[in-house]
């Protein structure tokens, strides 16, 4: 799609995908692992095993019982796109729509932020980082 209709479009496409795929794989993660909560230790437990984080080969995870972090150091995806002379694929909102669509599965007042994420500027040793916190009840 990127090589016929560009970049725009294929990440377009890809957003669309991914937001549906969030909410299947949270579904389906809940159930196969038998989680009850909808707190944010159950969703990155199931995050943990998504199809997403399973393919970060080096990611650090942070996780408390009202905020967790995720952090993708060494991207396989983005370092394999470089390597063919692609450049860098502006994933944020690919992975922002799959991020929320997975987190509302468990409580749709879990936050999802975007700390940075290509095209974001980032340092060498960071990827992206996704923060996810329970909104507040005021």
């Amino acid at each position: 799609i990127e090589e016929r209709f560009g970049t725009e479009a294929a990440t377009e496409i890809d957003r669309k995908v991914w937001e549906v795929m969030g909410k299947i794989e949270a579904r389906r993660l809940k159930k196969f692992l038998g989680l009850e909560g909808g707190d944010i230790p159950a969703m990155m437990k199931a995050l943990r095993h998504s199809g997403w984080a399973l393919d970060l080969e080096d990611k650090e995870v942070e996780v408390e019982d009202s905020r967790a972090v995720i952090r993708n150091i060494n991207c396989r995806v983005q370092n394999t796109r470089i390597r063919k002379g692609l450049g860098v694929f502006p994933c944020k909102n690919v992975r922002w729509g799959f991020l929320k669509s997975f987190a509302k599965e468990f409580n749709s007042d879990i936050v999802v932020n975007c700390i940075v994420c290509p095209p974001d500027e980032h340092p060498d040793d960071l990827w992206c980082e996704w923060e996810f916190v329970l909104r507040d009840e005021k």
